[in-house]
């Protein structure tokens, strides 16, 4: 499938099956790709609250943070988190609220500015290879899928892991309903911010790879409606907001039956076998 670059330079790019592990990979990756991050409108690098998407967007992140507390707090075997790719912070803000003792990646200046003003040092853009720490857990939301150099990431994160510790991976899902209804379109794919398009089969795949093994999958409902809104959005039509949340709300009933959500959190432990 070719798919464009709507959110920002209209370029054209291919995704292509990946061989050993299934998932699609965006064709080709640019050299210079800082510069697909550099607007005022990639909304997870601000926290921008002037137009109405973007309060809408503030409030399913408020309501996500819930979730994603609930979520970690379930599976962690101790409150030692790295939050990886934690953009302004708010989720490490949320989890210290809560007990946790954490600390945070981010490479972006902009988001790492802002998430400093909240966290003060406990958010650094130093490399995790270079990090002596472990972790009871890691969280990745919707961060593998933008790292060019993934699989030396990933392990490194696994590397910095307690024995018992988990990594949590959230992820589009190019199965889901939406994704299929958008084709194209569906904002999610996100070319070439996004590199790497995993399914449920593509991840179990992947971090098997790794000696690792998916636990348990949970939906992410909010991620639907976001996503649906901005795919009306890429076909310029002038009703996006009603029709993106009736299709977003469409693809959750239907995922219900398939468990193909349009984004999916993924709990993932070593394999003890």
């Amino acid at each position: 499938m070719k798919v464009k670059d709507y959110f920002l330079t209209q370029e054209e790019f291919e995704l292509k099956v990946d061989p050993t592990h299934g998932m699609l990979c965006t064709q080709p990756i640019p050299s210079d790709l800082g510069k697909y991050y550099e607007s005022e409108k990639y909304i997870s690098h601000t926290d921008g609250k002037k137009s109405v998407f973007e309060k809408l967007y503030q409030l399913a992140k408020s309501a996500n943070l819930k979730a994603k507390y609930k979520v970690v707090e379930r599976h962690a075997t101790g409150k030692k988190i790295l939050d990886y790719g934690c953009g302004v912070g708010d989720f490490l803000a949320y989890m210290k609220q809560k007990g946790f003792e954490v600390e945070g990646f981010e490479p972006n200046a902009t988001a790492l500015e802002i998430a400093r003003r909240k966290l003060g040092n406990l958010v650094t853009n130093e490399s995790i290879v270079q990090r002596k720490q472990q972790y009871d857990v890691i969280t990745l939301w919707h961060v593998l899928e933008h790292i060019p150099n993934r699989d030396e990431i990933f392990q490194s994160l696994i590397d910095h892991l307690t024995p018992d510790g988990i990594l949590v991976v959230a992820l589009p899902n190019h199965n889901s309903y939406d994704a299929k209804f958008y084709g194209k379109y569906w904002a999610a794919y996100d070319v070439p911010r996004h590199l790497w398009h995993f399914d449920p089969e593509s991840m179990k795949r992947y971090v098997s790879f790794f000696g690792m093994k998916i636990e348990i999958i949970y939906p992410q409902y909010f991620d639907s409606l976001y996503v649906g809104i901005l795919s009306e959005k890429y076909q310029k039509n002038q009703f996006a907001f009603l029709r993106g949340v009736y299709l977003g709300l469409i693809s959750n009933y239907k995922a219900k039956k398939t468990k193909q959500f349009s984004s999916l959190i993924y709990m993932i432990k070593k394999d003890q076998k």
